[in-house]
Protein backbone atom coordinates (compact mmCIF):
# COMPACT_ATOMS: atom_id res chain seq x y z
CA UNK A 1 0.00 0.00 0.00
CA UNK A 2 1.25 3.46 -0.66
CA UNK A 3 0.63 6.63 1.28
CA UNK A 4 0.69 9.61 1.44
CA UNK A 5 1.38 12.46 3.69
CA UNK A 6 0.58 16.29 3.25
CA UNK A 7 1.49 19.31 5.23
CA UNK A 8 -0.91 21.88 3.80
CA UNK A 9 -0.14 25.68 3.96
CA UNK A 10 -2.46 28.67 4.89
CA UNK A 11 -2.90 29.46 1.80
CA UNK A 12 -1.56 31.60 -1.20
CA UNK A 13 -2.43 34.42 -3.03
CA UNK A 14 -3.27 33.75 -6.80
CA UNK A 15 0.10 33.43 -8.66
CA UNK A 16 2.37 33.64 -5.79
CA UNK A 17 5.01 31.14 -6.05
CA UNK A 18 7.19 31.91 -2.71
CA UNK A 19 5.70 30.78 0.31
CA UNK A 20 6.16 32.77 4.13
CA UNK A 21 9.55 32.11 4.99
CA UNK A 22 9.65 31.91 8.71
CA UNK A 23 6.61 29.61 8.44
CA UNK A 24 8.72 26.32 6.28
CA UNK A 25 9.93 24.98 9.35
CA UNK A 26 9.94 21.11 9.18
CA UNK A 27 6.49 19.17 10.34
CA UNK A 28 7.36 17.21 13.54
CA UNK A 29 4.16 15.39 13.36
CA UNK A 30 4.61 14.14 9.66
CA UNK A 31 8.13 12.71 11.14
CA UNK A 32 5.95 10.85 14.00
CA UNK A 33 3.45 9.54 11.43
CA UNK A 34 6.22 7.76 9.13
CA UNK A 35 8.12 6.47 12.65
CA UNK A 36 4.38 4.76 13.50
CA UNK A 37 4.20 3.08 10.23
CA UNK A 38 4.81 -0.39 9.20
CA UNK A 39 8.18 -0.63 6.99
CA UNK A 40 5.94 -2.61 4.15
CA UNK A 41 4.03 0.71 3.37
CA UNK A 42 5.41 3.17 1.12
CA UNK A 43 5.35 6.73 2.06
CA UNK A 44 5.12 9.95 -0.01
CA UNK A 45 5.47 13.43 1.24
CA UNK A 46 4.09 17.00 -0.15
CA UNK A 47 4.98 19.90 1.95
CA UNK A 48 2.42 22.31 0.10
CA UNK A 49 4.70 25.18 1.72
CA UNK A 50 7.57 23.90 -0.38
CA UNK A 51 6.72 22.34 -3.20
CA UNK A 52 3.59 21.59 -6.31
CA UNK A 53 1.57 18.65 -5.19
CA UNK A 54 1.40 16.25 -8.12
CA UNK A 55 -2.60 14.96 -7.92
CA UNK A 56 -1.53 12.20 -10.46
CA UNK A 57 1.09 10.75 -8.05
CA UNK A 58 -0.74 6.92 -7.56
CA UNK A 59 -1.49 6.74 -3.78
CA UNK A 60 -3.44 4.23 -2.02
CA UNK A 61 -4.57 6.56 0.71
CA UNK A 62 -4.04 10.35 1.66
CA UNK A 63 -3.16 11.46 4.78
CA UNK A 64 -3.67 15.25 5.68
CA UNK A 65 -3.15 17.15 9.09
CA UNK A 66 -4.35 20.23 9.74
CA UNK A 67 -4.46 23.02 12.41
CA UNK A 68 -7.60 25.56 12.20
CA UNK A 69 -5.59 27.95 9.96
CA UNK A 70 -4.47 25.52 7.39
CA UNK A 71 -7.76 24.16 7.63
CA UNK A 72 -9.40 25.66 4.59
CA UNK A 73 -6.35 24.80 2.13
CA UNK A 74 -7.11 20.87 3.36
CA UNK A 75 -10.14 20.57 2.21
CA UNK A 76 -9.24 21.78 -0.75
CA UNK A 77 -6.64 19.32 -1.23
CA UNK A 78 -9.03 16.76 0.09
CA UNK A 79 -11.27 17.58 -2.29
CA UNK A 80 -8.43 17.14 -5.55
CA UNK A 81 -8.00 13.47 -4.29
CA UNK A 82 -11.64 12.63 -3.45
CA UNK A 83 -12.60 13.56 -6.97
CA UNK A 84 -10.24 10.84 -7.90
CA UNK A 85 -11.77 8.89 -5.61
CA UNK A 86 -8.81 8.34 -3.42
CA UNK A 87 -9.94 7.87 0.18
CA UNK A 88 -8.15 10.70 2.46
CA UNK A 89 -7.96 10.70 6.27
CA UNK A 90 -7.63 14.03 8.45
CA UNK A 91 -6.23 14.86 11.62
CA UNK A 92 -4.23 17.38 13.84
CA UNK A 93 -5.25 19.88 16.44
CA UNK A 94 -9.05 21.58 14.16
CA UNK A 95 -9.76 17.65 13.70
CA UNK A 96 -9.72 17.63 17.47
CA UNK A 97 -11.26 20.85 18.24
CA UNK A 98 -13.76 20.75 15.13
CA UNK A 99 -14.05 16.77 14.48
CA UNK A 100 -18.00 16.91 12.88
CA UNK A 101 -16.76 19.78 10.58
CA UNK A 102 -13.50 17.65 9.30
CA UNK A 103 -15.85 14.40 8.57
CA UNK A 104 -17.55 16.72 5.95
CA UNK A 105 -14.19 16.62 3.93
CA UNK A 106 -12.70 13.05 4.82
CA UNK A 107 -13.37 9.73 4.44
CA UNK A 108 -11.89 9.43 8.40
CA UNK A 109 -10.93 11.65 11.09
CA UNK A 110 -8.61 11.33 13.55
CA UNK A 111 -9.77 12.82 17.02
CA UNK A 112 -6.80 13.19 19.42
CA UNK A 113 -3.41 12.18 19.28
CA UNK A 114 -2.61 9.25 16.46
CA UNK A 115 0.09 7.05 18.41
CA UNK A 116 -2.43 4.32 19.50
CA UNK A 117 -4.63 5.04 16.53
CA UNK A 118 -2.49 5.03 13.18
CA UNK A 119 -2.25 1.17 12.70
CA UNK A 120 -5.64 0.55 12.91
CA UNK A 121 -6.41 3.35 10.48
CA UNK A 122 -3.64 1.98 7.93
CA UNK A 123 -5.25 -1.70 8.40
CA UNK A 124 -8.96 -0.51 7.84
CA UNK A 125 -7.52 1.36 4.34
CA UNK A 126 -6.21 -1.35 3.38
CA UNK A 127 -9.34 -3.33 3.10
CA UNK A 128 -11.55 -0.70 2.15
CA UNK A 129 -13.25 -0.23 5.81
CA UNK A 130 -12.35 3.19 6.82
CA UNK A 131 -14.15 4.33 10.30
CA UNK A 132 -15.56 8.17 10.33
CA UNK A 133 -13.44 8.28 13.61
CA UNK A 134 -10.79 7.24 15.49
CA UNK A 135 -10.38 8.22 18.97
CA UNK A 136 -8.11 7.04 21.77
CA UNK A 137 -10.34 7.51 25.37
CA UNK A 138 -6.80 7.67 27.17
CA UNK A 139 -4.24 9.90 26.23
CA UNK A 140 -1.53 7.70 24.71
CA UNK A 141 2.06 7.60 26.38
CA UNK A 142 4.87 8.75 24.53
CA UNK A 143 7.47 6.37 25.54
CA UNK A 144 8.32 4.47 22.68
CA UNK A 145 8.24 7.68 20.30
CA UNK A 146 10.89 7.29 17.37
CA UNK A 147 9.85 9.89 14.39
CA UNK A 148 11.49 9.00 10.98
CA UNK A 149 12.61 12.14 9.39
CA UNK A 150 14.21 10.85 6.12
CA UNK A 151 11.07 12.44 4.45
CA UNK A 152 12.56 15.68 4.84
CA UNK A 153 15.65 15.18 3.14
CA UNK A 154 16.32 17.40 0.43
CA UNK A 155 13.81 19.64 1.27
CA UNK A 156 14.35 23.30 1.90
CA UNK A 157 13.40 23.94 5.60
CA UNK A 158 14.62 26.39 8.03
CA UNK A 159 17.73 24.90 9.67
CA UNK A 160 15.93 23.87 12.64
CA UNK A 161 15.75 20.13 13.60
CA UNK A 162 11.95 19.67 15.71
CA UNK A 163 11.83 17.15 18.36
CA UNK A 164 9.53 16.77 21.53
CA UNK A 165 10.06 15.85 25.28
CA UNK A 166 6.53 16.08 26.72
CA UNK A 167 2.88 16.90 24.85
CA UNK A 168 0.24 19.36 26.57
CA UNK A 169 0.31 21.57 29.06
CA UNK A 170 -1.52 21.53 32.50
CA UNK A 171 -2.22 25.34 32.40
CA UNK A 172 -5.96 26.40 31.42
CA UNK A 173 -5.96 29.08 29.66
CA UNK A 174 -8.99 30.94 28.50
CA UNK A 175 -8.13 31.21 24.81
CA UNK A 176 -5.58 27.95 24.48
CA UNK A 177 -6.10 25.46 22.01
CA UNK A 178 -3.28 23.41 23.09
CA UNK A 179 -5.37 23.30 26.58
CA UNK A 180 -8.65 21.92 24.68
CA UNK A 181 -7.20 19.64 22.34
CA UNK A 182 -5.20 17.78 25.54
CA UNK A 183 -7.77 18.14 28.20
CA UNK A 184 -5.07 20.13 30.44
CA UNK A 185 -2.65 17.50 30.51
CA UNK A 186 0.92 16.65 29.90
CA UNK A 187 2.20 13.74 28.97
CA UNK A 188 5.86 12.90 28.38
CA UNK A 189 8.81 10.43 26.54
CA UNK A 190 11.29 8.69 28.58
CA UNK A 191 14.22 11.01 28.98
CA UNK A 192 16.54 8.15 27.46
CA UNK A 193 14.62 7.74 24.35
CA UNK A 194 14.93 11.34 24.09
CA UNK A 195 18.66 11.47 24.48
CA UNK A 196 18.74 7.97 22.07
CA UNK A 197 16.78 10.06 19.44
CA UNK A 198 19.31 13.12 19.54
CA UNK A 199 22.14 10.80 19.70
CA UNK A 200 20.94 9.24 16.14
CA UNK A 201 20.36 12.47 14.72
CA UNK A 202 24.00 13.39 15.24
CA UNK A 203 25.35 17.09 14.91
CA UNK A 204 22.48 19.85 14.44
CA UNK A 205 22.87 23.31 14.34
CA UNK A 206 20.34 24.11 16.32
CA UNK A 207 17.15 22.02 17.87
CA UNK A 208 13.65 23.18 18.94
CA UNK A 209 12.01 21.09 22.07
CA UNK A 210 8.47 22.09 20.69
CA UNK A 211 7.02 20.95 23.93
CA UNK A 212 4.01 23.19 24.92
CA UNK A 213 5.54 23.94 28.16
CA UNK A 214 9.10 22.16 28.69
CA UNK A 215 8.98 23.44 32.42
CA UNK A 216 5.24 22.12 33.06
CA UNK A 217 6.93 20.01 35.88
CA UNK A 218 10.15 21.13 37.00
CA UNK A 219 11.56 18.42 38.94
CA UNK A 220 11.20 16.34 35.42
CA UNK A 221 12.86 18.85 33.78
CA UNK A 222 15.80 19.19 35.42
CA UNK A 223 16.50 15.55 35.13
CA UNK A 224 16.22 15.85 31.41
CA UNK A 225 18.61 18.70 31.64
CA UNK A 226 21.22 17.18 33.21
CA UNK A 227 21.10 14.60 30.82
CA UNK A 228 21.23 16.93 27.88
CA UNK A 229 24.49 18.64 29.81
CA UNK A 230 26.84 15.77 28.37
CA UNK A 231 25.39 15.91 24.65
CA UNK A 232 26.55 20.29 24.17
CA UNK A 233 24.04 20.29 21.96
CA UNK A 234 22.00 24.19 21.10
CA UNK A 235 18.30 24.18 21.61
CA UNK A 236 15.28 26.68 22.29
CA UNK A 237 11.91 25.41 23.39
CA UNK A 238 8.84 27.03 25.29
CA UNK A 239 8.28 27.86 28.95
CA UNK A 240 6.15 29.61 31.68
CA UNK A 241 7.34 32.46 33.45
CA UNK A 242 7.19 30.91 36.43
CA UNK A 243 9.90 28.58 36.38
CA UNK A 244 12.26 31.89 35.61
CA UNK A 245 12.19 31.87 39.77
CA UNK A 246 13.30 28.76 40.26
CA UNK A 247 17.21 29.07 40.08
CA UNK A 248 18.60 25.40 40.16
CA UNK A 249 16.44 24.84 36.74
CA UNK A 250 17.78 28.36 35.15
CA UNK A 251 21.53 27.42 35.72
CA UNK A 252 20.44 23.86 34.15
CA UNK A 253 18.97 25.60 31.39
CA UNK A 254 22.11 27.88 30.69
CA UNK A 255 25.09 24.67 31.54
CA UNK A 256 22.53 22.44 29.23
CA UNK A 257 23.10 24.40 25.52
CA UNK A 258 19.27 26.36 26.29
CA UNK A 259 19.94 29.24 23.12
CA UNK A 260 16.85 30.80 24.20
CA UNK A 261 12.58 29.97 25.22
CA UNK A 262 9.61 31.54 24.18
CA UNK A 263 7.33 33.09 26.86
CA UNK A 264 4.16 33.82 26.89
CA UNK A 265 3.68 37.13 28.45
CA UNK A 266 0.51 37.69 26.95
CA UNK A 267 -0.19 41.04 28.56
CA UNK A 268 0.84 43.75 30.97
CA UNK A 269 -2.51 44.10 32.57
CA UNK A 270 -3.23 41.74 35.07
CA UNK A 271 -7.20 42.11 34.96
CA UNK A 272 -6.44 41.12 31.08
CA UNK A 273 -4.25 37.81 32.97
CA UNK A 274 -6.62 36.91 35.26
CA UNK A 275 -9.39 37.02 32.63
CA UNK A 276 -7.48 34.78 30.41
CA UNK A 277 -6.81 32.70 33.61
CA UNK A 278 -3.26 33.36 33.32
CA UNK A 279 -2.55 34.26 36.91
CA UNK A 280 0.80 31.96 36.36
CA UNK A 281 2.26 35.23 35.23
CA UNK A 282 1.25 37.44 38.56
CA UNK A 283 3.40 34.86 41.09
CA UNK A 284 6.15 36.32 43.05
CA UNK A 285 7.24 39.90 41.92
CA UNK A 286 5.82 39.86 38.64
CA UNK A 287 7.85 40.54 35.22
CA UNK A 288 10.52 42.24 36.34
CA UNK A 289 12.04 39.79 38.53
CA UNK A 290 11.92 36.81 36.60
CA UNK A 291 13.36 38.53 33.37
CA UNK A 292 16.22 39.87 35.79
CA UNK A 293 17.06 36.08 36.67
CA UNK A 294 16.55 35.18 32.73
CA UNK A 295 19.42 38.15 31.73
CA UNK A 296 21.45 36.82 35.14
CA UNK A 297 21.77 33.40 33.06
CA UNK A 298 21.80 34.98 29.76
CA UNK A 299 18.71 33.14 28.16
CA UNK A 300 17.27 34.60 25.18
CA UNK A 301 14.11 35.59 25.05
CA UNK A 302 11.21 35.26 22.22
CA UNK A 303 8.26 36.84 24.13
CA UNK A 304 4.24 36.81 22.50
CA UNK A 305 2.13 39.76 23.86
CA UNK A 306 -1.42 38.94 22.66
CA UNK A 307 -3.82 42.15 21.98
CA UNK A 308 -7.80 42.53 22.35
CA UNK A 309 -9.10 41.29 25.69
CA UNK A 310 -11.82 43.36 27.40
CA UNK A 311 -8.76 45.54 29.47
CA UNK A 312 -6.79 46.65 26.09
CA UNK A 313 -7.46 50.18 24.97
CA UNK A 314 -5.70 51.73 21.76
CA UNK A 315 -3.04 52.84 24.41
CA UNK A 316 -1.80 49.36 25.22
CA UNK A 317 -0.05 48.76 21.96
CA UNK A 318 3.03 51.70 22.80
CA UNK A 319 2.92 50.92 26.38
CA UNK A 320 3.92 46.89 25.14
CA UNK A 321 6.33 47.79 22.76
CA UNK A 322 8.16 50.20 25.20
CA UNK A 323 8.37 47.26 27.65
CA UNK A 324 9.71 44.87 25.12
CA UNK A 325 12.29 47.04 23.98
CA UNK A 326 13.39 48.55 27.40
CA UNK A 327 14.24 44.63 27.92
CA UNK A 328 15.71 43.95 24.74
CA UNK A 329 14.23 41.04 23.73
CA UNK A 330 15.51 38.51 21.23
CA UNK A 331 12.28 38.56 19.03
CA UNK A 332 8.64 39.47 20.42
CA UNK A 333 5.29 38.92 18.72
CA UNK A 334 2.37 41.04 19.20
CA UNK A 335 -1.18 39.22 18.21
CA UNK A 336 -4.42 40.11 18.02
CA UNK A 337 -6.51 37.56 20.15
CA UNK A 338 -8.00 34.98 18.25
CA UNK A 339 -11.00 32.64 19.07
CA UNK A 340 -9.86 29.05 18.02
CA UNK A 341 -12.57 26.70 17.89
CA UNK A 342 -13.51 24.07 20.85
CA UNK A 343 -11.89 27.05 23.55
CA UNK A 344 -13.57 28.38 26.68
CA UNK A 345 -12.82 31.98 24.77
CA UNK A 346 -14.73 30.71 21.58
CA UNK A 347 -17.98 29.52 23.77
CA UNK A 348 -17.85 32.77 26.08
CA UNK A 349 -17.50 34.97 22.41
CA UNK A 350 -20.04 32.62 20.73
CA UNK A 351 -22.19 33.41 24.16
CA UNK A 352 -21.98 37.26 24.49
CA UNK A 353 -22.63 37.80 20.55
CA UNK A 354 -19.59 38.86 19.59
CA UNK A 355 -17.64 36.70 16.78
CA UNK A 356 -18.15 38.53 13.62
CA UNK A 357 -17.82 35.24 11.57
CA UNK A 358 -19.60 32.17 12.10
CA UNK A 359 -16.57 30.32 11.38
CA UNK A 360 -13.52 32.83 10.87
CA UNK A 361 -11.19 29.76 9.16
CA UNK A 362 -13.69 29.07 6.41
CA UNK A 363 -14.92 32.69 5.56
CA UNK A 364 -14.14 34.13 2.19
CA UNK A 365 -14.12 37.16 3.67
CA UNK A 366 -11.63 36.46 6.42
CA UNK A 367 -8.38 36.65 5.79
CA UNK A 368 -4.63 36.72 8.32
CA UNK A 369 -4.54 39.47 10.40
CA UNK A 370 -8.09 40.03 10.79
CA UNK A 371 -10.17 40.56 13.86
CA UNK A 372 -12.86 37.45 13.97
CA UNK A 373 -14.03 38.82 16.99
CA UNK A 374 -15.57 42.41 18.44
CA UNK A 375 -13.17 44.06 20.71
CA UNK A 376 -14.66 45.81 23.97
CA UNK A 377 -11.93 48.67 24.42
CA UNK A 378 -11.42 49.56 20.49
CA UNK A 379 -12.34 48.64 16.79
CA UNK A 380 -11.20 45.52 14.86
CA UNK A 381 -9.84 47.72 12.92
CA UNK A 382 -8.06 49.56 15.49
CA UNK A 383 -6.83 46.34 16.96
CA UNK A 384 -5.79 44.96 13.45
CA UNK A 385 -3.62 48.05 12.72
CA UNK A 386 -2.20 48.51 16.40
CA UNK A 387 -0.93 44.98 16.13
CA UNK A 388 1.04 46.02 12.95
CA UNK A 389 2.00 49.58 14.24
CA UNK A 390 3.31 47.87 17.39
CA UNK A 391 5.22 45.02 14.83
CA UNK A 392 6.60 47.43 12.76
CA UNK A 393 8.15 49.95 15.27
CA UNK A 394 9.42 46.54 17.14
CA UNK A 395 11.35 45.73 13.92
CA UNK A 396 12.02 48.68 12.94
CA UNK A 397 15.79 49.61 11.99
CA UNK A 398 16.73 51.36 14.78
CA UNK A 399 15.05 48.75 16.92
CA UNK A 400 16.75 45.92 15.24
CA UNK A 401 19.79 47.58 16.18
CA UNK A 402 19.34 48.61 19.60
CA UNK A 403 18.46 45.03 20.51
CA UNK A 404 21.41 43.42 18.95
CA UNK A 405 24.05 45.66 20.96
CA UNK A 406 22.31 43.66 24.23
CA UNK A 407 25.06 41.72 26.46
CA UNK A 408 22.68 38.40 26.49
CA UNK A 409 21.49 38.92 22.46
CA UNK A 410 25.04 39.27 21.55
CA UNK A 411 27.30 36.82 23.99
CA UNK A 412 26.99 34.19 21.20
CA UNK A 413 28.64 34.70 18.03
CA UNK A 414 26.53 32.51 16.06
CA UNK A 415 23.13 33.38 17.89
CA UNK A 416 24.12 36.91 17.17
CA UNK A 417 24.35 36.47 13.44
CA UNK A 418 21.32 35.19 13.26
CA UNK A 419 19.25 37.85 15.42
CA UNK A 420 19.82 39.61 12.11
CA UNK A 421 18.48 37.37 9.96
CA UNK A 422 15.59 36.00 12.11
CA UNK A 423 14.32 39.92 12.62
CA UNK A 424 15.25 41.15 9.06
CA UNK A 425 12.51 38.23 8.00
CA UNK A 426 10.03 39.08 10.29
CA UNK A 427 10.42 42.57 9.45
CA UNK A 428 9.69 42.39 5.95
CA UNK A 429 7.24 39.44 6.45
CA UNK A 430 5.42 42.07 8.47
CA UNK A 431 3.09 43.22 5.20
CA UNK A 432 3.55 40.19 3.55
CA UNK A 433 1.46 38.40 5.92
CA UNK A 434 -1.72 40.94 6.15
CA UNK A 435 -4.52 40.17 4.29
CA UNK A 436 -3.43 36.54 3.64
CA UNK A 437 -5.63 34.34 2.27
CA UNK A 438 -6.81 31.17 4.25
CA UNK A 439 -6.61 28.67 1.11
CA UNK A 440 -5.35 29.02 -2.01
CA UNK A 441 -6.87 31.51 -3.93
CA UNK A 442 -6.15 29.94 -7.44
CA UNK A 443 -7.49 27.26 -6.44
CA UNK A 444 -10.92 26.09 -9.13
CA UNK A 445 -11.98 22.54 -7.41
CA UNK A 446 -14.78 23.32 -5.72
CA UNK A 447 -14.74 21.53 -2.23
CA UNK A 448 -16.33 17.96 -2.06
CA UNK A 449 -18.10 16.67 0.80
CA UNK A 450 -18.26 13.27 1.78
CA UNK A 451 -21.65 13.22 3.21
CA UNK A 452 -24.19 16.09 3.38
CA UNK A 453 -25.26 15.87 6.94
CA UNK A 454 -23.52 16.26 9.82
CA UNK A 455 -22.04 12.97 11.63
CA UNK A 456 -22.27 12.99 15.22
CA UNK A 457 -19.05 12.27 17.32
CA UNK A 458 -19.51 11.75 20.78
CA UNK A 459 -16.73 9.99 23.24
CA UNK A 460 -19.15 7.65 24.65
CA UNK A 461 -19.39 6.03 21.89
CA UNK A 462 -15.51 4.81 22.06
CA UNK A 463 -14.52 1.74 24.40
CA UNK A 464 -12.81 2.87 27.05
Amino acid sequence: MKVTLIQPCIGRRAGQKDYIGTWQMEPLTIAVLAGLTPADIELKLYDDRLEKIDYDDPTDLVAITVETYTAKRGYQIASRYREKGIPVVIGGFHATLCPEEVSQYAEAVIVGECETLWHQVLEDASVDGLQPYYYAVKRPGLRFQIPDRTLFQRKKYLPVTLLEAGRGCPLSCEFCAVCTAFRGSRTTRLHDGVIEELRRMGKKKLLFFVDDNFSANLAEAKQLLRKLIPLRIRWVSQMSLDAAYDEEFLDLLAKSGCQGVLIGFESLNDDNLMQMNKGVNLKEDGFDKALANLRRHSIRLYATFVFGYDGDTIDCFKATVAFAQEHRFYIAAFNHLTPFPGTPLYSRLENEGRLRYERWWLDGNYTYNDIPFQPRGMSPLQLQQGCIDARKSFFSIPGIWNRSLDRVNRNDFAMWLQFFGINWSIKKEISERNNFPLGDQGETQPLIRVRQDVLAFSPENFTK
